[in-house]
C-alpha cells in the first residue's frame, strides 16, 4: 500500500486530483469557450507563420512579386476551409470532425482512411511544431548550444504529454499570455510595415505587373502557374489545425455550435491576416534568406533598423521568443485532436477500446499518451529537422480535407429537398473540394519522392490495423452471440407474470456471493448460474454490483451522464428481479466512474463492510486464438480488481467463459 500511496502523491503533483464527476462545475471546469479554443486550437495555424509563409516566398525564387498571388489564393483557401467546416460544426455538432463526416456522409471504410489520416497529421503536427520551437530557440542561442536541441525536443515532448494528462483548460490558460504576446507583437508587425510603405504601393503593382511579364517570357504562362502552385503548396502547412475545432467539440462550452463558429472565425481571421500580412511584408522590405535565421527575423531587423537599439532589440526578441514558444503550443492541436480522433475510431471498434477510456481528470490518457510516444519516435529519428519533417507534413491533413469536403458535397445534394439553402451550402462545399483536392494531388506530386511516400506508407499501415482491429472485434461479437441466448430466455422470465414467490429477508451475517457484473448480458447470467452449479444451496444472499464507465462515447455532458447512471441502475436491476423470481434475497449496488477498478473496489469494500461473510465472484472470456496482442484488445480489469481486493484480505473467484 506505501507504494501505491506514493505512486498517487506523485501523480497527483504531476497530473493533479481526479476530478468529481459529481460536481455541479464539472462542464465548466473542463471546456472551453471561444476565446480559449482559440488558443488551443489557433495556434497550430498561427505557428505556422514561422515557416509556411517563409516556405512559399522562397520557393518563388528571384520572382518575389508573385507572392501576392500566393497570398490571395492562401487566404481564399482559408475563408474557404473555414466557412465549409463552419457547416461540418452545424450538420455534426456532437464533433467528430473528418473522420465522423467521411463515415456517416460516405462509407465506414473512408472514414478509417480519413481518421488515420488525421492521427498521423496530429502526430507530424507535434513533432514539426516541437522542432521548429526548437530551431526559433536556438537561434537566439550562442551556436555552440546547437548540439542540446534534440534533447530540448526530446524534453519539450515530454513536458507537453504531462501537461495535457492534466486536462483540456489547463494545458490552454498555462499559454494565453504568449498567445497575446505573439498576436499583438505580429499584428503590430504588420500593421507598422503597410503604415511606412503605404506610399509604395503604386511600386508594388508595377513590380507585380513587371515580374509577371519577365516569369512568363523566360517560363511561359504554364511555367508561371507552376510556379505559383508549387510556392502555394509547399506553404500549405498554414492550413492544417483549421478541422481542429469540428474534432474537438466535445471540448467546447455550450452552446457548443455557437461556440465552435466563433472559434472558428477568431481562427480564421487571425490566420489569414497574419499570413497575406506576412508575405507582404516580406515583399515590401524585400526580405531574403539570411544563413542561420528565419525570414521572419530578418524581417523584424529591417524594420527596426531606424529604431533606437533598446527598443529595438527589445521587439525583436519579443516577437521571436513568442514565436518559439507559441510553436510549442501549436503542438497542443495534436494533443487535443489525436486522443479524440483515436477515442471515436475506439467508440467504433476501429482502434482498441482503451483508448476511449477517460483518466480521473476526464482526459483520453491512452490516446495522449500514444500521440507523445509517436511524436517523440518522430523527432528522435529525424533528429527534429525541421527540413525532415516538413517533407512528411500537410499530405495527410488534406486527405481529411478532401474526404470532408466530398461527403458534405453528397450530403447538401441528398438532402436537397429538405434543405432550403441548399445550393449555397453545396457550393461552398463543392469549391472545397476542387481547392483541397488540388492542393492534396499537388502535394503528391511535390512531396512524395522527397519523402512524402513515407507518410503514406505510415498511413496505409495504420489503415491496415485499424481494418485488423475490426476484424477482431467482429468476430469476437459473433462468438459472444451464443453467451447471449442466455439473456433471450432470462427475458422471457422478465415477461411471465410473477407468483407468489416468497423472498426471504436479509441477513448480513449469512454466506453471501457478490456478483461483478456490467450490464444484463450472457457473461453475467453464465457466471450466476455457474456459481449457483458449483455451490448449491451454500448463499442466501445474492449482491451484484455494476458500475457505469464514463468514457469518451458518453461523455458529452450532463444528460448523458445522468443517462449513463440510470441505464447502469437498470441494468444491474434486473438481475436482482431475476434472483427475486426464484426466491432468493438480492440487491444492486451500482456506481459511475472512469476508473471501473477504482469505483469497483470503493463499492466491494462498501459491500463487505454490510455483509462480513461474503465472497467475490466475476467472469472473464476466454478465447481458443488467444495471444498477447488479442489480450491487450480487451479488458482484464476483473485481475487488477481481484489482486485490490486480496490486498484487502477479500476472496474473490474468477471464473473463466469460454466462447
Amino acid at each position: 500500500m506505501k507504494v501505491r500511496e506514493c505512486f498517487l502523491l506523485v501523480k497527483n503533483l504531476v497530473i493533479g486530483r481526479a476530478r468529481n464527476i459529481s460536481d455541479e462545475r464539472l462542464y465548466d471546469n473542463t471546456t472551453l469557450i471561444a476565446l480559449l479554443a482559440w488558443v488551443g486550437l489557433g495556434a497550430d495555424g498561427l505557428s505556422s507563420s514561422c515557416y509556411g509563409p517563409e516556405s512559399a516566398f522562397l520557393a518563388l525564387g528571384a520572382h518575389t512579386y508573385l507572392s501576392l498571388f500566393v497570398a490571395l489564393a492562401s487566404i481564399l483557401t482559408i475563408v474557404v476551409i473555414c466557412a465549409s467546416y463552419s457547416q461540418i460544426i452545424e450538420a455534426f455538432p456532437s464533433g467528430g470532425g473528418g473522420y465522423l463526416v467521411a463515415s456517416k456522409l460516405l462509407s465506414p471504410t473512408v472514414g478509417v482512411v480519413s481518421g488515420c489520416a488525421l492521427i498521423g497529421d496530429y502526430v507530424l503536427t507535434i513533432a514539426i511544431s516541437v522542432a521548429s520551437g526548437s530551431d526559433a530557440l536556438f537561434s537566439m542561442l550562442p551556436v555552440a548550444w546547437v548540439h542540446y536541441k534534440l534533447l530540448i525536443s526530446l524534453w519539450g515532448v515530454i513536458f507537453l504529454t504531462l501537461l495535457n494528462l492534466r486536462g483540456v483548460k489547463e494545458s490552454v490558460m498555462l499559454w494565453v499570455p504568449i498567445f497575446a504576446l505573439f498576436v499583438a507583437s505580429h499584428a503590430f508587425a504588420i500593421i507598422y510595415a503597410l503604415s511606412a510603405h503605404i506610399g509604395d504601393m503604386p511600386d508594388i503593382a508595377r513590380g507585380v505587373t513587371t515580374d509577371v511579364q519577365t516569369a512568363t517570357s523566360q517560363l511561359g504562362i504554364w511555367g508561371v502557374l507552376l510556379v505559383i502552385l508549387r510556392a502555394y503548396s509547399l506553404g500549405a502547412g498554414t492550413y492544417t489545425g483549421i478541422e481542429a475545432v469540428s474534432n474537438g467539440l466535445n471540448v467546447l462550452r455550450e452552446p457548443r455550435v455557437r461556440t465552435g463558429k466563433r472559434t472558428m472565425i477568431y481562427m480564421g481571421t487571425s490566420l489569414a491576416v497574419v499570413v497575406g500580412g506576412l508575405l507582404l511584408a516580406y515583399l515590401l522590405y524585400h526580405v531574403k534568406h539570411e544563413e542561420g535565421k528565419t525570414l521572419n527575423a530578418v524581417l523584424f531587423e529591417q524594420m527596426t533598423l531606424t529604431w533606437p537599439s533598446p527598443v529595438a532589440h527589445a521587439f525583436i526578441y519579443t516577437a521571436l521568443a513568442s514565436s518559439a514558444v507559441l510553436l510549442f503550443i501549436a503542438a497542443q492541436t495534436g494533443f487535443f485532436g489525436g486522443p479524440r480522433v483515436l477515442a471515436n475510431m475506439a467508440v467504433d471498434r476501429w482502434m482498441p477500446t482503451r483508448f476511449a477510456t477517460l483518466s480521473d481528470r476526464l482526459v483520453t490518457q491512452n490516446g495522449v499518451i500514444m500521440m507523445g510516444v509517436a511524436a517523440l519516435a518522430v523527432v528522435f529519428f529525424t533528429r527534429s529537422s525541421v527540413d525532415t519533417i516538413v517533407v512528411l507534413y500537410s499530405i495527410n491533413v488534406f486527405i481529411t480535407f478532401t474526404l470532408s469536403q466530398l461527403g458534405m458535397v453528397r450530403h447538401w445534394w441528398l438532402d436537397r429537398a429538405r434543405e432550403p439553402k441548399w445550393k449555397r451550402k453545396l457550393c461552398i462545399n463543392g469549391f472545397g473540394l476542387l481547392l483541397t483536392g488540388g492542393i492534396l494531388i499537388s502535394l503528391c506530386v511535390v512531396k512524395f519522392f522527397d519523402g512524402g511516400w513515407i507518410t503514406l506508407f505510415a498511413t496505409g499501415l495504420l489503415i491496415a490495423i485499424a481494418f485488423w482491429v475490426k476484424s477482431h472485434y467482429r468476430q469476437t461479437q459473433v462468438q459472444l452471440q451464443r453467451l447471449n441466448e442466455l439473456v433471450a430466455a432470462a427475458t422471457i422470465d422478465e415477461a411471465k407474470p410473477a407468483g407468489p414467490v416468497h423472498v426471504p429477508a436479509c441477513q448480513n451475517g449469512a454466506r453471501t456471493a457478490v456478483f461483478l457484473v456490467n450490464g444484463f448480458n450472457g457473461l453475467g447470467l453464465h457466471t450466476l448460474l455457474a456459481v449457483i452449479r458449483m455451490f448449491p444451496r451454500v448463499y442466501q444472499n445474492f449482491v451484484f454490483v455494476q458500475v457505469g464507465v464514463l468514457d469518451a462515447g458518453n461523455f458529452k455532458g450532463a444528460a448523458e451522464v445522468e443517462n449513463l447512471r440510470e441505464h447502469s441502475q437498470r441494468e444491474v436491476e434486473r438481475f436482482v428481479s431475476y434472483m427475486r423470481q426464484r426466491g432468493f434475497y438480492a440487491e444492486a449496488v451500482a456506481g459511475l466512474g472512469t476508473d471501473i477498478v477504482d469505483e469497483a473496489a470503493q463499492l466491494c469494500e462498501g459491500v463487505a463492510a454490510r455483509f462480513p461473510n461474503c465472497t467475490f465472484f466475476a467472469g472473464q472470456l476466454v478465447f481458443k486464438d488467444d495471444s498477447l496482442l488479442t489480450r491487450w484488445l480487451h479488458n482484464h480489469t476483473v485481475f487488477e480488481l481481484q489482486r485490490r481486493l486480496y490486498q484487502f484480505g477479500r476472496p474473490m473467484l474468477i471464473l473463466p467463459i469460454q466462447v
